[in-house]
Order: structure tokens, then sequence, then C-alpha cells
């Protein structure tokens, strides 16, 4: 590997192979060296972590870690109904959390209700699937078409005109 002086500009470049670690952005190694591989290492084993139970009904969204005036936090999304559930194995998560890690990782857990809408959402985006906005003239015309690609691009095309 060659390193390569631009004094002009004064940027070192790298010919040839790179490890990762040097094709990362600066920001991204500032996340993983604010011990941001916690977050991704908790997402990946959730499943252990919490339990088969548990895990269907919650799942992590961020991580805080601890500084001079906060402890390392966890925040939890929940569907809503399961909050008491996840509240009384609160203790047992950042035990096997902390066992997990090898060290004191989570020292609080918060929780965040969520309403499960993604039922609702697919029930009414196929309702609009179902109601066809195109004029009956345009609507044959599409339906002539063999690719359903192109037909289908053609449907939501017709949409967003019906929309203006």
């Amino acid at each position: 590997m060659q390193y390569k002086k631009y004094t002009k500009q004064g940027n070192i470049s790298i010919q040839g192979l790179r490890s990762f670690k040097d094709t990362l952005p600066k920001r991204i190694k500032k996340v993983i060296a604010k011990k941001g591989h916690i977050y991704s290492e908790t997402i990946n084993n959730w499943k252990y972590i919490v339990g088969e139970d548990l895990f269907k009904v919650c799942y992590p969204k961020s991580f805080k870690n601890s500084n001079k005036f906060n402890v390392s936090t966890l925040l939890i999304i929940v569907k809503r109904g399961h909050e008491i559930d996840l509240e009384y194995s609160k203790k047992q998560i950042i035990d096997r959390m902390n066992n997990f890690f090898g060290y004191s990782v989570v020292e609080k857990l918060k929780f965040t209700s969520f309403d499960d809408e993604k039922n609702h959402l697919l029930e009414k985006e196929n309702l609009k699937e179902k109601k066809n906005v195109t004029n009956s003239k345009f609507q044959k015309k599409i339906n002539t078409v063999k690719n359903e690609k192109i037909k289908k691009s053609l449907l939501e095309l017709s949409k967003v005109f019906k929309k203006k």
C-alpha cells in the first residue's frame, strides 16, 4: 500500500487495497468510537437478550451512552398493552445485557409505547389499490399493456395526475 501526498491540497490518499476501517467516513468512525457497536450488537442479539415472548412485542430504538450527568440508557419501543410485562422484566434485561457484553453497559431502560398500526395502514392501502382512479377510457388502454411493471407504473402515474 502506498501513501500519496498531495502537497497542494494537503490531503493524503491511500492507493491500493484498503482496510474496511480506512474506508469508513469520519462521522461513522466517531459514532463507533462512542460505543455505537453496543447498539448494533444489541439489535443483532435482541431475541437472545429479552427472550421469545418479549421479542415479539418490543425492540430497541436507541442507546445513549453515559456521561457526567446521565447514566447509559437504552430506549425500547413497546406495543401498547405490553408495557407491564416489560416493566416486570426490566431488571432481567439489564442483567442479561451486562452479562452479554461482559461489563456494565446499561444502567437504565426507558420505554415508549406505540400502536400496532401496520395492519390498519395495509388495509387502507389495499382499499386504495382496489379503487380505480383512472378514467374508464384510459383504464382500457392500460389493461391492454402486457408488461406488468409498465402497467403498474402507468396506474401510479394516473393516480398522481388525479391528485393534482
